[in-house]
């Protein structure tokens, strides 16, 4: 097979990463627009948006088991494609509410939505990399960028789209995005399982709860530091918004490197946890938040807090990977039922932490709520190796590489062995086919930031500066993507000026 035939493994994975962008866009966005949208439009006061919230996350909490259930009994791409469906009902309820009670139907669907996709998705993602030998941290790190890229065009689309159409625009932009990536999902051969299975850990197939017992050490580490760093998160944005008083625009610079970095980090990531193993990797994260948590603590410029988010964005971008990705390694052949719990275990975390770290604050203050986050990944560093452990895995297993089988280990190298064969030359002509893509892309943005007043380019070009007036969030967008596709541009065309190919693994 030549290095640029695309397999239908191949053609399958790109419409899960394309479904991701697709749906991770508009859910993203929600989060910022529900409390905003209930409290304007329908005149809902501070607890009925509270309850409106919590009813979603409570009910995709509970969804999330039974969704891991059916990606076990099911083609995962189908189980996801149902939750996009949900997910683009649950938009155009929002669209069409005019009262509570319509918006608590759309958050209902939603919940349910979100858990019936996200678990098929992500244990796709695991069968399929547990089937090629692989360790999935690879895998999962392209899922997360794409759900990094997605949550990208949201925002931007929200904040081009949200005075010049209003809410329901928005919401019906948003139920089209998901309806795509149920349609994405829905191409291809209607079952998968066999072709993906995991061979690998087919002689680990336990009784019912074995596996779990298994993953309970490192769900429960999941759940308290992902509740650490939802209540930390929250806190930070009423501080930077009440003490340091800044506007929303200035809030969202403060945390652009940060979100760049986790756009950009997460589908490489997985070189470094390959060298380093599971759990150097996990401990150095955790040690890293815990660094991040007492730093906010002791600094408050924002270009000290954009630092440290940075830092700490990096640490999440290798973090989340390789937890998903021994999840699914350790599921013994439950690949969906495994990601449903650790699922359920971090969004568990997610809804209670802000809460406990509210009430911390207001009767400690920052500096203790600071402590105790910092402590709690702390903790987490010090118990993830015992987590690790139980797990059973081997410490070290990049992708494609099997375990005691050497034939095996060379036929399931398919993408890594096609771009490390690549010629220097036919490297130079891969990297300049995906710069004229990038390009065309960026070009296409561009216009359209020209068109909203919002190039900071253009500005530069015609005005030799943007205005005050102009300045927004859309101006220091196209900044960033200008500076990332500079880089882009810089890299990309350096394998033409200067030929080579990548350097093959030495093999085990």
């Amino acid at each position: 097979m030549s290095a640029g035939t695309r397999t239908p493994e191949d053609r399958a994975g790109r419409r899960v990463l394309s479904a991701a962008l697709f749906a991770s866009a508009p859910a993203e966005v929600l989060d910022f627009l529900l409390p905003l949208w209930a409290g304007s439009v329908l005149g809902a006061g501070a607890s009925a948006v509270g309850a409106l919230i919590a009813f979603e996350a409570v009910l995709s909490l509970i969804v999330r088991p039974l969704a891991g259930e059916l990606a076990d009994r099911f083609d995962q791409r189908r189980v996801a494609a149902a939750g996009a469906g949900l997910y683009a009902l649950s938009f155009a309820g929002y669209a069409l509410a005019g009262s509570l009670v319509g918006a608590f139907v759309a958050a209902g669907l939603g919940g349910a939505g979100g858990a019936l996709f996200w678990v098929g998705l992500r244990a796709w993602t695991g069968q399929r990399s547990q089937g090629g030998g692989g360790d999935g941290t690879a895998a999962y790190g392209r899922l997360l960028s794409a759900e990094g890229q997605g949550a990208f065009v949201g925002y931007l689309v929200a904040f081009s789209l949200l005075e010049r159409g209003g809410y329901p625009l928005l919401f019906w932009l948003g139920s089209a995005a998901c309806a795509v990536a149920a349609a994405s999902l829905l191409r291809g051969p209607r079952r998968e399982r066999d072709a993906g299975a995991p061979r690998a850990v087919a002689g680990l197939r336990e009784g019912r709860g074995a596996a779990e017992r298994r993953l309970l050490p490192l769900m429960a580490v999941s759940a308290v530091t992902a509740a650490a760093e939802a209540g930390l998160w929250m806190l930070l944005l009423l501080r930077l918004q009440s003490h340091l008083e800044l506007s929303p625009d200035e809030i969202a610079l403060v945390f652009a490197p940060g979100f760049v970095v986790f756009v950009l980090l997460p589908a490489h990531a997985h070189r470094l946890t390959g060298r380093l193993g599971r759990t150097p990797a996990m401990v150095a994260s955790f040690a890293a938040s815990a660094l991040f948590a007492a730093g906010l603590s002791v600094v408050s410029t924002p270009p000290a807090v954009a630092v440290l988010w940075t830092v700490a964005a990096a640490c999440f971008a290798v973090q989340v990977p390789v937890e998903q990705a021994a999840v699914a390694a350790a599921s013994g052949g439950r690949t969906g039922r495994a990601m449903g719990l650790y699922e359920s275990a971090r969004l568990a975390g997610v809804v209670i932490g802000p809460l406990v770290m509210g009430v911390l604050y207001e009767e400690a203050g920052w500096a203790a709520a600071c402590g105790a986050a910092a402590v709690t990944s702390a903790v987490g560093a010090l118990v993830v190796p015992y987590a690790v452990r139980a797990l059973g895995l081997p410490e070290r297993r990049t992708d494609g590489e099997g375990e005691g089988d050497t034939g095996g280990r060379e036929a399931a190298r398919p993408r890594a062995v096609a771009e490390s064969a690549l010629g220097p030359k036919a490297r130079a002509r891969k990297e300049r086919r995906d710069w004229y893509v990038h390009t065309a892309v960026f070009a296409l943005g561009q216009a359209v930031l020209w068109v909203l007043d919002s190039s900071w380019l253009v500005w530069q070009i015609t005005d030799g500066g943007v205005p005050d007036d102009q300045r927004g969030p859309l101006v220091w967008a196209g900044r960033i993507w200008l500076t990332i596709w500079v880089v882009d541009t810089v890299w990309s065309w350096s394998y033409t000026l200067r030929p080579r190919e990548k350097k093959p693994k030495p093999s085990a």
